[in-house]
């Protein structure tokens, strides 16, 4: 790849050039797309022509200001799907954008890469914002300090490991309700409530690779509800394969007696309350945190 050699043929006042895209998704997949009238090949991504995207001007500067700009398109049979943009499989994923010659692909420059932020419907197709990877930096971080544990159940804070024999389960569903409560026959022996507050992923059918966190877990006789807090993007349908993870409430009970966890718990259940802070110590009462 050689920078030095497109900004040679760019001054020369008559030019090869066009514009590349290539789309990493949350899920792997990659898409490369140009505005060229054919398509061009490197780093291993067909970038193809005819996809219905077109950019606009680039907004960059120097320091750590966020570089934004849009993706204009139109759903194309070959590329981008409307039903995937709906369902959300586009948001978030990674772009990049590279000014080519379509003479020598050898020439070419990264101008733009970030990830794909608010994605808006209009008439003729769809338009998606650009950012800049200074983004992140408006992303809040740091450690909150709650009686509730603040770890993610497997995560590396738990660190606790969900293929435990009894804590996941693949299962495939029995019917899907107008209620998009979701039934399972014959799942296992877990006690009522096992799964609540846990993880459904899909791993067949329209909605592979969506996840969901578990609302309610009830039992129905041999059979096995479950209710999540958001409605997939796709449809869930008989059939399909999905995965059930445990479901943990933050306390450290049920850290201790559910997971055998205690050592990893990222909570503080003995932190004083706002009860607490505004009232005054008595000798005969409580003064734990805990409400008054």
């Amino acid at each position: 790849m050689s920078a030095a050699a497109l900004y040679e043929h760019l001054a020369t006042g008559i030019t090869t050039t066009c514009r590349a895209w290539d789309l990493t998704r949350q899920d792997g997949l990659v898409m490369g797309f140009t505005d060229h009238d054919r398509d061009i090949e490197f780093d291993g991504i067909r970038f193809a022509a005819g996809a219905g995207m077109t950019a606009r001007a680039f907004e960059q500067s120097t320091g750590l200001s966020v570089d934004n700009s849009e993706a204009l398109g139109v759903v194309s049979a070959d590329g981008l799907k409307e039903a995937d943009i709906a369902a959300g499989r586009y948001d978030g994923c990674k772009v990049r954008v590279w000014h080519v010659n379509w003479a020598d692909i050898e020439q070419r420059v990264l101008q733009f890469s970030g990830t794909l932020g608010e994605i808006e419907r209009s008439s003729a197709g769809f338009r998606a914002e650009l950012l800049g990877l200074s983004e992140a930096l408006n992303t809040e971080r740091g450690h909150v300090f709650q009686s509730a544990c603040s770890a993610v159940l497997g995560d590396v804070r738990c660190t606790f490991d969900l293929e435990t024999p009894g804590y996941r389960v693949d299962a495939v569903i029995a019917a899907v309700s107008d209620t998009h409560e979701v039934r399972f026959e014959a799942l296992g022996s877990y006690s009522a409530r096992w799964f609540e507050r846990g993880r459904l992923e899909v791993l067949s059918g329209d909605a592979e690779g969506f996840q969901s966190q578990i609302k309610n877990d009830g039992v129905d006789g041999e059979a096995r509800l479950i209710e999540c807090w958001d409605r997939m993007p796709v449809a869930l349908s008989p059939g399909d394969l999905v995965r059930i993870e445990a479901g943990c409430d933050k306390r450290s009970e049920t850290c201790r007696v559910k997971f055998d966890n205690l050592l990893n718990f990222r909570g503080f259940p003995t932190i004083p309350g706002d009860d607490w802070l505004m009232t005054y110590p008595k000798a005969d009462g409580r003064n734990d945190g805990g409400s008054l």
